[in-house]
């Protein structure tokens, strides 16, 4: 189990993304090589070099992602501390400093963004260690593109439910509500550079994808 102070041991059937040394397992969505920071067991988002993703593609799995927001805090409301959990690269569960910092209700830490505000604020102050535990069902298509199931999701924010297994209308976005479009049934997982120097640690996933 992780600690604050250091992180937990992935299960035994998990695919581990980050064990604290490299980025090998990420690159850009061009297929460059990663440009965020590692030290310290940690990566930190490097302004303006641009989200990266999995080399691997996932469908249905169990996310577990440890993160801290910049310490001191700067800015406020959505400009503090803010990146984002891109699911499959288009369904986020945003990461934001929401310690004593008011923001919309659906751009909160731990929210599906612009869709679904988490039932309770759970964040631990700046420079603190946080851990998401994601689990996600993809969208089912029919091989018309129609679509068959929306994705759902359930989130614990530092182990405490903050997304109960909710329906998503389509990806995320900011101020809308675009409709599914189909997909690929594996796509890379994204971490979003909002300029801010976000950290990441530990993080692992369990394929759940049964072919169904």
């Amino acid at each position: 189990e992780s600690t604050p102070e250091r992180p937990g041991r992935p299960p035994s059937d998990a695919i581990v993304l980050f064990d604290g040394k490299d980025l090998s397992n990420w690159s850009t969505p061009e297929g460059e090589p990663a440009k965020w920071k590692v030290e310290n067991g940690y990566f930190e988002v490097v302004a303006k070099t641009g989200n990266i993703q999995t080399k691997q593609g996932f469908g249905d799995c169990q996310l577990h992602v440890e993160w801290a927001a910049p310490d001191p805090p700067k800015g406020e409301d959505q400009d503090r501390g803010n990146s984002g959990v891109y699911l499959m690269g288009v369904y986020e569960v945003q990461v934001l400093d929401s310690y004593e910092n008011k923001t919309y209700a659906d751009g909160q830490a731990a929210a599906i963004y612009g869709q679904h505000p988490p039932l309770v604020n759970a964040c631990r102050p700046p420079g603190q260690w946080q851990t998401y535990d994601i689990i996600f069902h993809r969208p089912r298509f029919d091989k018309d593109g129609t679509l068959l199931r929306p994705a759902r999701v359930t989130v614990l924010h530092n182990g405490v439910l903050v997304q109960d297994n909710v329906q998503l209308t389509g990806p995320t976005a900011h101020k809308a509500r675009p409709p599914y479009k189909a997909h690929a049934d594996r796509l890379p997982l994204l971490l979003q550079d909002h300029s801010h120097p976000v950290r990441y640690r530990n993080i692992w996933i369990r394929d759940l994808e049964s072919g169904k």
